[in-house]
């Protein structure tokens, strides 16, 4: 089995817009093969409209990248103790097929401790450790971070500051980052600072001194994506605004289409073992639908002893200069999936490549 992580696409905002529609073509570019996306409701799930707000995401993938064709499911994994549980197995049985995961708008705390230790989480953390991309925006990119920003209850309750632990996705790989989103917003205009995902930056320095330890600030500015890339160690950049990295007290600024070392935000390691921080039955549940789905693969790759025994009759055909037998033999094996290669070493078997759709 091939263990290697997905790309990590953090959205500072916008992720229904058409800048952000770029980055999706090109992740879907990308992958090279057929697209399944996985939306999960439950940072929105508090909301009567929660299946509103991942539907309008699910809409714009459908109509503004109809040429790549996705297959989408939107899962409702919504509130524990309820029908719509993210610890319910039949609910987000979608992510075990699904090689794009996509989280969006809500609350940051309330994804937070609906999501920590979760079967969805952790089934999430599992496919992505398998290749799966994750896309998060706004309440998602919070709460992936090690300290999770409230910004509901801050900006519009008036709570003191204060922050919340997050889910720490990329702990794993060595990584304390806190995300920001909407970095640069400007809603308040000349009367009231609302950067810093309208904390201000007076606010949000005084939150900066309240953090436990000093882990990265990643500040990411709206309708752009920092791609976090952990199977080669990179990050890039793409959308109209800039990312922003405060460590150990000293900010860069990174434009889009720039290209960093991930060490640039800490201590990053490979990850020495996929199932860190993965229960052992999560990931068991996890990798028997992707082994058989391989195993699938690898048979089709392999002609049958029909084929093999057509090929052969072709070759004694050819011998005998029988060219008429072996034209026919040529089409039974290509009716059976597999294409006749004439080399200098030999005949070779290819699949018959496909139509997409087919």
């Amino acid at each position: 089995m091939n263990i290697q992580p997905g790309l990590v696409v953090l959205l500072g905002s916008g992720e229904t817009s058409a800048t952000i529609r770029k980055v999706y073509h090109w992740l879907f570019e990308r992958s090279g093969s057929s697209i399944h996306i996985g939306i999960l409701e439950t940072p929105a799930g508090f909301e009567p409209n929660s299946d509103s707000v991942a539907g309008s995401i699910a809409d714009f993938v459908k109509q503004r990248l109809q040429n790549f064709q996705p297959r989408i499911s939107v899962i409702p994994a919504r509130k524990r103790g309820t029908a719509f549980s993210p610890d319910d197995p039949d609910i987000l049985a979608p992510l075990l097929e699904a090689n794009v995961i996509m989280m969006g708008p809500g609350s940051p705390s309330y994804a937070v401790r609906q999501l920590r230790a979760s079967l969805a989480w952790h089934t999430l953390t599992a496919r992505h450790r398998l290749g799966a991309d994750l896309i998060f925006a706004s309440a998602a990119t919070i709460a992936s971070s090690a300290h999770a920003l409230p910004v509901y209850e801050i900006y519009k309750v008036g709570e003191d500051l204060h922050w919340k632990p997050g889910l720490d996705l990329l702990e794993p790989f060595g990584l304390s980052l806190v995300f920001i989103p909407h970095w640069n917003n400007n809603d308040g205009g000349t009367e009231l600072d609302t950067s810093r995902c309208y904390m201000g930056k007076a606010r949000f320095d005084q939150l900066v001194g309240m953090l436990p330890a000093e882990p990265t600030i990643v500040g990411i500015d709206e309708r752009t994506a920092l791609i976090i890339d952990l199977a080669t160690g990179v990050a890039q950049i793409m959308g109209i605004g800039n990312v922003s990295v405060v460590r150990d007290g000293q900010g860069e600024v990174f434009a889009s289409g720039q290209v960093f070392d991930l060490c640039e935000l800490g201590s990053f390691q490979h990850l020495p073992d996929p199932l860190t921080g993965i229960p052992s039955q999560v990931w068991d549940w996890v990798v028997t639908p992707q082994n058989e789905v391989e195993q699938q693969e690898e048979r089709a790759l392999t002609p049958s002893v029909e084929v093999l025994c057509l090929l052969e009759e072709r070759t004694t055909a050819r011998a005998h200069k029988d060219w008429a037998r072996a034209d026919a033999l040529r089409g039974e094996i290509e009716a059976m999936g597999w294409q006749v290669l004439d080399t200098p070493e030999g005949p070779k078997l290819e699949p018959v490549c496909k139509p997409c759709g087919s």
